[in-house]
């Protein structure tokens, strides 16, 4: 392996802010004039994103990507775990579906992928002066040890020295990392070099004693303690833990003049669909979740992205959602569905090669005059256009699977050719463009036609880059990173 300086940053557990912390690390890095890339050899999240290469990789690495001002490659993402069902995943291999495995299935074949993981790493790492590389899940997880490419077993292959990432927010940082230390094996524990504290709120000098009682029991380098950046809610979020642990939504303020409610769909994917939307400060943005009715007093409804539209259709029926809808309808408010939710929204969904799980048809909602079949091979596109109604610019990716046909108005006009996506009827839309939203002018035509007070002067692209850049200053002031950079160049 190219020796490229580079640093992986383990988690001590699942959610505790790796994938932030790299993305910050990437921010300060390049504002120091280094050429930086992000890397995460597995993935699991129905978040992604299209690549330029027309594959796909995890959104948490494509704002990595942004980060060191790149555009996201799938090379940054060798294996992505796309979950379909609570036991089996789609698999996609350097952005491309290899095809579908249950857990203890991919457990016996994931070591057949760390070919291509170092494949992927050795030409990303070739053109950069440092490569910051994220984990996956625990890094004490012993059961999945054996033929790891998420953690210990890249770093080793790659020769990647490590950092373990501890959550204090959560509680039990310091049994985390000493207990980390000691489970994991001597080979392993080798290309350990320190840790850090994340998320931490009040005063950092209360941790001292923490930190020597650590560095006493693991010998490992106190690396800082990173505090708490509530700002962090500004960028997109990967991981559907970011809608479970959401508090119940409730307006304040006059200035929130529209009420919109997306369905939490039990496959929801792609939900940062709607990071502009809640952006807004005239927008009222709440989820709805499973057991929970549809706001009547919604001005919206959504039916998101899904990684898997029949499954969730029957969960959209489970909730009596479907009826909900139906009379929020009747009530002359507004419907859109985005991808899976489109497809739902139709007459029919036809799945007959077994394409997202067993083969199988089902009625759709009824509400656009489309029908759906699922067959490959799957769209994988950035694209733009015009909103079909407002004349507004739109711009985003398309990501899915199956061929939707009908008689209804389209609702956009992508491509040079202005090709017709989606369809409009009365008060229902829906189209395949994931990402419309953080088109500003179609954003603020759109709130406008649902209230034509809900005006917007945001920006939503440069509250991200500057939320990044204000990342990476809270970084280069409360972490040592020359002590990172150093780790790195050392190996």
């Amino acid at each position: 392996m190219a020796k490229t300086p580079a640093l992986m940053l383990l988690g001590t557990g699942s959610d505790v802010g790796k994938s932030l912390v790299v993305a910050g690390l990437c921010r300060a890095f390049t504002r120091r004039g280094l050429r930086v890339a992000p890397f995460k050899p597995q993935n699991m999240s129905n978040n992604a994103a299209v690549t330029l290469d027309d594959g796909e990789i995890g959104r948490a690495q494509a704002l990595q990507a942004k980060a060191c001002g790149l555009a996201p490659h799938t090379d940054m993402n060798p294996v992505l775990l796309k979950p379909q069902s609570e036991t089996g995943a789609q698999v996609v291999v350097q952005g491309r579906v290899w095809g579908s495995a249950r857990g203890a299935e991919y457990q016996a074949i994931k070591g057949r992928l760390m070919p291509a993981v170092l494949e992927s790493y050795r030409r990303i790492s070739a053109d950069v002066d440092l490569m910051l590389v994220e984990g996956a899940g625990s890094a004490s997880e012993l059961n999945l040890r054996q033929g790891d490419i998420a953690n210990w077993g890249f770093a080793r292959a790659a020769q990647v020295p490590t950092v373990l990432v501890g959550d204090i927010d959560r509680g039990g940082v310091i049994a985390n990392i000493i207990g980390t230390h000691r489970l994991i094996s001597s080979q392993d524990r080798a290309i350990l070099r320190g840790f850090l504290i994340n998320k931490f709120r009040g005063d950092t000098s209360l941790f001292d004693s923490g930190s020597a009682l650590i560095q006493r029991e693991t010998g490992l380098r106190d690396l800082g303690i990173i505090p708490f950046f509530p700002a962090a809610r500004d960028l997109p979020a990967e991981d559907v833990l970011a809608l479970d642990q959401q508090a119940a939504a409730t307006a304040s303020g006059d200035e929130r003049r529209v009420k919109i409610a997306v369905l939490r769909l039990s496959r929801i994917s792609n939900f940062d669909d709607f990071d502009p939307l809640a952006a807004e400060p005239s927008v009222d943005l709440v989820f709805v979740q499973a057991g929970e009715v549809v706001p009547a007093d919604a001005d919206l409804v959504i039916l998101p992205g899904s990684k898997a539209t029949l499954a969730d259709l029957a969960f959209v029926r489970e909730q009596g959602w479907d009826i909900d809808i139906a009379a929020h309808v009747r009530r002359g408010r507004s419907v859109l569905g985005i991808c899976g939710g489109y497809q739902m929204l139709g007459t029919s969904v036809a799945d007959p090669e077994g394409i997202e799980g067993p083969p199988a048809e089902a009625e759709g909602l009824g509400l656009l005059n489309v029908q759906t079949v699922m067959k490959g091979p799957k769209t994988l596109v950035e694209i733009s256009g015009t909103d079909a109604r407002s004349g507004e610019a739109v711009a985003g990716y398309e990501m899915h699977m199956g061929v939707t046909t009908g008689a209804a108005a389209p609702m956009l006009r992508l491509g040079s050719d202005g090709a017709a996506d989606g369809a409009v009827q009365g008060l229902v839309s829906g189209c395949y463009l994931h990402g419309l939203f953080a088109s500003d002018g179609f954003r603020s035509a759109f709130l406008r036609s649902l209230d034509p007070g809900a005006a917007s002067d945001l920006a939503f692209d440069q509250r991200v880059e500057a939320t990044l850049d204000d990342l990476a200053v809270h970084f280069e002031t409360h972490l040592n990173l020359d002590a990172f950079l150093a780790l790195a160049r050392a190996g």
